[in-house]
């Protein structure tokens, strides 16, 4: 494997995917660097993945802060000397018909999930450019693959990373940086709890979630085989989801 001693950031990582991602790659040998707004689950992850006999260090990150994410990479080189991957996991959805006019709504999915990637990116490269190499992985959505009624906003957010990830995969062609965008489907976490306002609607969702969705350590385990690829593979899109999703 090429995964034991590299040292992969994370952001998004308190919960979820990025949480299973924290875990999955510290058990393989990596040294991971935890990145979210709250910081008491961080800090508990962290203790989790020590008493586990893993590597780990966390930082306070809100991807739309570009401070935030320069602090996430100054930290990982500081510490372990070097960046090696940066897991762009951190992500909102708001659901609901374009009609309904959520602006709010509309503005924080950018900023988090357009802006947040961008900031991530502008953070990292450099430093990949300096130690000659470096991989972005981001996740993204198979919302972004299959348009549906209530998400055109949300999956026009993830379809814009998609292709700033293939324009930058262009313009990186010396074999120094490798881009690979993650699209799950249907996945039990608790992304959706604060996605819809509706109680009757949230509540018909996370019934579908919790009797489709995939445990987040199955997504763990996509970017941990884009990121165990040689240095000559890229996996450029990977799709995960449950056998069952439509």
């Amino acid at each position: 494997m090429t995964i034991p001693g590299k040292v992969v950031a994370i952001t998004g990582a308190s919960s979820g995917i990025g949480a299973a991602t924290g875990r999955h790659l510290a058990a393989l040998g990596a040294s991971v660097v935890l990145g979210a707004r709250r910081t008491d689950r961080l800090d508990r992850l962290v203790a989790e993945i020590e008493a586990a006999g893993g590597t780990a260090v966390a930082t306070r990150v809100d991807v739309t802060a570009p401070d935030d994410l320069r602090s996430l990479v100054a930290l990982a080189v500081e510490r372990f000397g070097r960046l090696d991957v940066l897991v762009g996991n951190a992500g909102i959805s708001r659901i609901g018909t374009v009609a309904e006019l959520d602006v709010e709504g509309w503005s924080a999915m950018v900023d988090v999930n357009v802006k947040g990637v961008l900031h991530g990116i502008a953070a990292a490269l450099p430093v990949f450019t300096r130690q000659g190499g470096g991989h972005l992985v981001t996740v993204v959505s198979t919302a972004g693959l299959k348009i549906v009624p209530t998400q055109a906003v949300y999956a026009g957010t993830k379809n814009a990373v998609r292709t700033l990830l293939e324009g930058l995969r262009q313009e990186s062609t010396s074999g120094a940086l490798r881009t690979t965008s993650i699209s799950p489907g249907y996945v039990r976490t608790e992304f959706v709890d604060r996605a819809i306002d509706d109680p009757t609607v949230r509540g018909e969702v996370q019934r579908t979630m919790a009797a489709l969705g995939l445990d987040p350590g199955a997504v763990a385990r996509a970017i941990a085989f884009a990121i165990d690829q040689p240095d000559d593979v890229e996996i450029g899109d990977l799709t995960i989801r449950p056998t069952r999703q439509g």
